[in-house]
């Protein structure tokens, strides 16, 4: 009877966590591939459960989808067997390491940016489930500002850019902001540097495009953290375990765990009517049609 009881408490408390929390989009994007955005979207993903939050990952980086394959699973369904009505939205979400919840991408991104209206308005009912169901739903999308990732970034409560001290990394980060800002959208840019052998590169990298940003396109990026260059990093890439798992106290590990605790501080209070899953299935579905 006891168990019983405790069972009921725990389900009770359940549906109350989802009628008051407030789902919170966010987009991680990059200018060109080969930054580690996919590897940072994880980890951070991951850093920010350990925190008590609770996130899902969506894998929206088409034809190149590898959340998935950086945890080492198989995904048994994806976006596409949503699309396809085959199954609902808690049917395709998968778990990883320590319970993270994912939904893996992969070819159904691109049936997403052809569906029909019906469709459209099929896809957002799903989506619309998981609101309340998580604290942040981190979309992970294709490096560059291909049609597709302008959705996601637009639609999105924010968007972190991660880039390296490389010069042309630099460059395309702030080319996709530049872009973005062109065509009259108002988004909530944040910089990552990843990649970086001394805190000193990390922020001379973030003050370039910072500055510019605000001298030619009059707008403020914020620097939400760098990331250390760390040997761990690959070494967990190459036994498909996320390093903040495999390499907890690694250097990688330790900047993840700090940038992820300023994001969460500097999170501005949610929007009910404008902010969640509602809005931003309610950007997207305009862009979508």
């Amino acid at each position: 009877m006891s168990d019983q009881a405790q069972s009921l408490r725990n389900l009770v408390r359940t549906q109350s966590d989802r009628t008051t929390r407030t789902t919170q989009i966010v987009t991680v994007t990059s200018g060109k591939g080969g930054v580690g955005k996919s590897n940072f979207t994880l980890n951070f993903a991951l850093t920010l459960q350990k925190q008590g939050y609770k996130v899902l990952v969506f894998d929206a980086d088409i034809g190149l989808a590898n959340i998935d394959v950086l945890m080492g699973i198989s995904p048994k369904y994806s976006l596409y067997h949503l699309l396809k009505r085959e199954k609902t939205i808690w049917e395709i979400i998968q778990k990883g390491h320590n319970e993270l919840e994912f939904i893996a991408g992969g070819s159904g991104f691109n049936d997403l940016m052809r569906l029909t209206e019906a469709e459209v308005d099929y896809f957002a009912d799903q989506v619309n489930q998981l609101n309340g169901h998580v604290d942040y739903i981190i979309f992970d999308t294709g490096a560059g500002l291909s049609q597709e990732t302008l959705k996601f970034i637009v639609a999105a409560n924010e968007t972190i850019v991660v880039t390296t001290p490389e010069p042309t990394a630099i460059t395309d980060a702030y080319a996709i902001i530049k872009m973005v800002n062109s065509l009259g959208h108002d988004v909530r840019f944040q910089l990552v540097v990843n990649r970086v052998t001394e805190a000193h590169e990390g922020k001379q990298t973030a003050d370039k495009i910072s500055l510019v940003a605000k001298q030619f396109l009059h707008i403020n990026i914020p620097t939400l953290g760098f990331v250390e260059d760390d040997a761990s990093v690959s070494k967990a890439v190459k036994k498909q375990v996320p390093f903040t798992v495999a390499f907890p106290t690694s250097a990688a590990s330790r900047s993840i765990e700090r940038l992820a605790q300023r994001f969460v501080s500097g999170q501005p209070a949610p929007e009910p009517q404008n902010g969640g899953v509602k809005g931003f299935l309610s950007k997207m579905m305009k862009l979508l049609k």
